[in-house]
């Protein structure tokens, strides 16, 4: 379930920061963002590329940026110093969804054993509400880039969401205890090989860190195209509703997300 506290004091420090900076009278930038997630967990086989490439999900989000180049309440360029041509503040609230199953050598079709069957008969799905912010870099002048300078600007940024997840399990092995079929808290229908308390779809919330490295296309005066690579990490390791203890399970779950964006200038 939500952890409706963390989010909503994650809510008033942004609601916070961006009143005070919006105080200072510094523009403000709109968008949207969309993109294939490669979702990175418990299931199937660490750094396979069938397993990469399979859980592969969706992620959507608008995104807020202040401006520190641009002040809104006379129309004219800040002072010109290095932070305020250089770095963008970058408010955002985004959701993806993964479904998940099991690849890779221990599922493959000529394996029928009991682990088998059970790895194959186990799907998940990760659905995650992220609110957050980063702080992004420009190599490149703010100002030039806004004056048709040059029509491109790299960027890298760095930052802390909030995520609130909520997981989804199911399981299709045929248990010889027919009372088990489809019970999702019967350890039995899961691979043997994991402790009892491996599968949990209970949601929850977590701190993660966000890093990305991406590219901005200036388009008109008021708009820009966005690519965006991102990094996310979480500091949780049921983000999937799986977390089980064998030597191969080293990392928390974390996830890839290529995402395309427009962003509009409003001041």
């Amino acid at each position: 379930m939500l952890d409706f506290k963390c989010l909503a004091f994650f809510l008033c420090l942004l609601a916070f920061s961006q009143t005070a900076f919006s105080q200072l009278g510094f523009s403000h930038e709109i968008g949207v963002i969309a993109g294939p997630v490669e979702f990175r967990s418990d299931f199937g086989n660490r750094d396979n590329t069938e397993t990469n490439f399979g859980n592969t999900g969706i992620g959507i989000g608008v995104v807020h940026y202040i401006n520190f180049s641009y002040r809104a309440d006379c129309n004219c360029y800040s002072t010109d110093t290095y932070f305020n041509d250089h770095f963008k503040l970058r408010n955002e609230i985004s959701w993806n969804k993964t479904n998940l199953e099991h690849f890779g050598k221990w599922v493959d079709p000529n394996k029928n054993t009991v682990e088998a069957n059970q790895l194959r008969g186990h799907k998940g799905v990760a659905k995650n509400l992220d609110i957050g912010t980063q702080l992004e870099y420009f190599p490149l002048s703010i100002r030039s880039f806004q004056s048709f300078g040059y029509r491109i600007a790299p960027f890298v940024s760095l930052g802390v969401h909030y995520t609130s997840f909520n997981p989804e399990v199911s399981t299709t092995y045929a248990n010889p205890d027919p009372t088990a079929v489809g019970d999702v808290t019967d350890p039995s229908n899961f691979y043997s090989l994991w402790e009892p308390g491996s599968v949990d779809a209970s949601g929850g919330g977590t701190w993660s860190v966000v890093s990305s490295v991406g590219v901005r296309y200036k388009v008109s005066k008021l708009s820009d195209l966005m690519l965006d690579v991102r990094w996310q990490y979480y500091f949780s390791d049921w983000v999937d509703g799986l977390n089980h203890q064998l030597d191969y399970n080293k990392n928390n779950d974390w996830l890839v997300w290529v995402n395309v964006g427009y962003i509009f200038y409003l001041n």
